[in-house]
């Protein structure tokens, strides 16, 4: 069914004047001039084909026909504005939903939420791992976090890394080189699921491996790995990445800056 075109902005000057019953003081709620509205009135009333205000002796009245629409046109303001707040609802909620590659949500993500949560406790996320490339649409997400040269046709902001570094246990272990899909010893004779892994097998002494900094951060912290040599930069990092709609959203703004801040 094709809608009625309807002149909500004539429709929002009818309303204020009818409760007024004066253009001036309808003029001065809408912040607009006096003169503003009785052109938006005699244009409402050149596509309704009716008139709606006579000018009397006593001052301005509603037509008949104006009186017959404005409870129907009233209800339907307050109907407009019960879907704006419910629109708006899932603003001011702070449930989110997320997906990584589980090396980056193990070892970076999750971490950080958790702190998030500790000082939020009405934050609500779900974070879903395990893949390469986020469908936003399928899987309702409002953020991802990427590998790559940048956020592609999305929007996003960087997450600030020193690029790669090689790590090993503190104590020692083999010296050969641990391998992971798309690392840059993908055929060492030691070769694990991914980065993040690869980091946990540094640790158990297996031998050296070369990862994001940003991921291997926490764990030379907590002294699990120690450095070999410097870090090496590299055009390769990881992003918050969205759609520019999920983008906008107020609670994904606040997360992105608390992540990337």
């Amino acid at each position: 069914m094709k809608r009625t075109h309807l002149p909500l902005n004539g429709l929002r000057v009818l309303d204020a004047a009818a409760r007024h019953l004066s253009f001036t003081r309808a003029a001065d709620e809408l912040a607009v001039t006096p003169a503003a509205v009785g052109q938006q009135v005699r244009a409402l009333e050149d596509t309704l084909g009716v008139v709606l205000f006579r000018r009397t002796a006593r001052g301005l009245e509603l037509t008949p026909e104006a009186e017959a629409g404005l409870p129907a046109l009233r209800a339907g303001f307050l109907h407009f504005e019960e879907a704006v707040q419910s629109m708006q609802a899932g603003q001011g909620s702070k449930s989110l939903t997320l997906a990584a590659p589980r090396d980056i949500a193990a070892k970076w993500l999750l971490p950080r939420l958790a702190g998030l949560a500790a000082t939020d406790p009405d934050l609500r996320v779900t974070v879903l791992s395990g893949a390469e490339e986020a469908d936003f649409a399928q899987a309702n997400l409002d953020l991802a976090v990427l590998w790559g040269e940048g956020p592609g046709e999305m929007e996003g902001e960087a997450l600030e890394s020193d690029g790669f570094v090689t790590v090993r246990a503190p104590g020692g272990g083999a010296n050969g080189p641990i391998g992971w899909p798309g690392g840059p010893d993908a055929e060492a004779a030691v070769r694990v699921a991914d980065a993040g892994l690869a980091i946990d097998a540094a640790a158990a002494g297996l031998g050296l491996a070369t990862v994001p900094q940003l991921l291997a951060a926490d764990d030379l912290e907590a002294g699990r790995v120690v450095t070999e040599g410097p870090a090496r930069p590299s055009r390769l990092g990881y992003w918050l990445v969205a759609p520019l709609p999920q983008w906008r959203q107020a609670k994904v703004r606040a997360l992105v800056e608390a992540l990337a801040g």
